[in-house]
């Protein structure tokens, strides 16, 4: 029984950072709000990433294989939300938490690397789809 209420108050917590809210520094995710579909993993295989989504200065969406992850930067990262793109460099072939992700720029037409950013936790997520009726009142 113990085991259980714990599993739900991390469960709780987890889908807490997934969802578009506010801390204590007024950061306000830019993500769609999202359910968690299981437990955090700490990397993911570069291999089989098919696409990456940008949100904001923290919140980037990897599509991985039929799975989407939610990877939320414990810091801001400047200029990540606006450019919308960022390079790593790896020697497995996988991407883990606590990797440096930099902001990819262009400047003067040319790609530059821009600041370098830690990545938090992998936590798979499905998107929440919202009822268009209750949108519209």
């Amino acid at each position: 029984m113990i085991r259980t209420a714990a599993t739900a108050a991390a469960t709780g917590l987890l889908l807490a950072g997934c969802a578009p809210v506010e801390s204590e520094d007024s950061f306000v995710s830019e993500a769609p709000m999202a359910s968690v579909t299981g437990e955090a993993e700490r990397c993911i295989n570069t291999a089989i990433i098919r696409h990456s989504r940008v949100h904001d200065d923290r919140t980037i969406d990897f599509e991985v294989g039929s799975r989407t992850y939610r990877n939320t930067l414990g810091r801001g990262c400047s200029g990540l939300g606006f450019e919308k793109s960022f390079t790593y460099s790896t020697s497995i072939n996988r991407l883990c938490a606590g990797e440096i992700i930099y902001v990819l720029r262009t400047v003067g037409g040319r790609l530059d690397r821009g600041p370098g950013c830690s990545l938090g936790e992998f936590v798979p997520i499905e998107y929440v789809e919202r009822d268009i009726d209750t949108m519209q009142r």
